[in-house]
């Protein structure tokens, strides 16, 4: 079994030893190799042990945790981040979402869901805690064994309204059509590429076709689309 190497960034170091020892002794397959207590600070330690996953909270002194994301990103993309935070602000999570964070949830998750969540992620599955799903998008599906969603569905009269009268399923290609419905089942880039059988880029660039069609580089809204449209309808055989 590969081990799952994981940082922890948060200004409370009082939780962030309790979650290493949490992790560490009631998993057998994460090693948490590093930790950090603000943003600057926790890109410096990702730099150096360059891990599989980083816990990042969102709210700290100096560089917050969605910048530091967003730098993480433009410099290791192939890092997985997850934001575990006490907040459950939309516009947070929007801003986490955007910078390419493959999961956003709340510190009061059990442990042994938390530690299902981080082997979720690793599997390629976006986690998001059930009461930010609820605020933002609306819950579709719940994994019983994290309690934590890992697919979007569309919410809100505007969005709505928008993906209705302004898009058509025809709109995108039968491979856009794959790619958008993936993106509501939660997946990520690279579980994508392995479903589809195509190459990670290649998700990358029909993504940044979607994105041009809807007018947004928001994942969530593309999620919100694809559902509004129906688009699993078009692609069966995904189902």
């Amino acid at each position: 079994m590969d081990r799952i190497r994981v940082v922890l960034v948060d200004d409370q170091v009082l939780f962030v030893e309790s979650l290493q020892t949490v992790l560490e002794l009631r998993s057998d397959d994460i090693d948490v190799v590093g930790t950090a207590h603000n943003g600057e600070e926790g890109l410096e330690v990702i730099r150096a042990t360059r891990p599989d996953i980083v816990l990042m909270d969102v709210r700290m002194p100096g560089m917050d945790g969605v910048e530091a994301t967003r730098r993480l990103h433009q410099e290791h993309p192939e890092i997985k981040v997850v934001m575990l935070t006490t907040f459950d602000d939309d516009i947070y999570v929007r801003e986490a979402m955007q910078y390419s964070a493959v999961g956003y949830i709340l510190k009061n998750i059990p442990a042994t869901n938390l530690i299902n969540s981080i082997r979720a992620v690793r599997d390629g599955t976006i986690q998001l805690s059930p009461s930010v799903m609820h605020k933002i998008v609306g819950p579709e599906t719940e994994s019983p064994a994290s309690g934590v969603y890992g697919a979007v569905q569309g919410s809100g009269e505007n969005n709505r309204s928008k993906a209705l009268t302004e898009l058509r399923a025809s709109d995108f290609s039968r491979r856009e059509r794959e790619v958008l419905f993936l993106i509501s089942r939660g997946m990520d880039n690279k579980r994508i590429s392995e479903k589809l059988f195509i190459a990670e880029q290649t998700v990358k660039n029909q993504i940044s076709r979607i994105y041009g069609k809807i007018g947004s580089h928001d994942r969530f809204k593309a999620a919100e689309i694809a559902r509004e449209l129906d688009i699993g309808r078009y692609v069966s055989h995904l189902n």
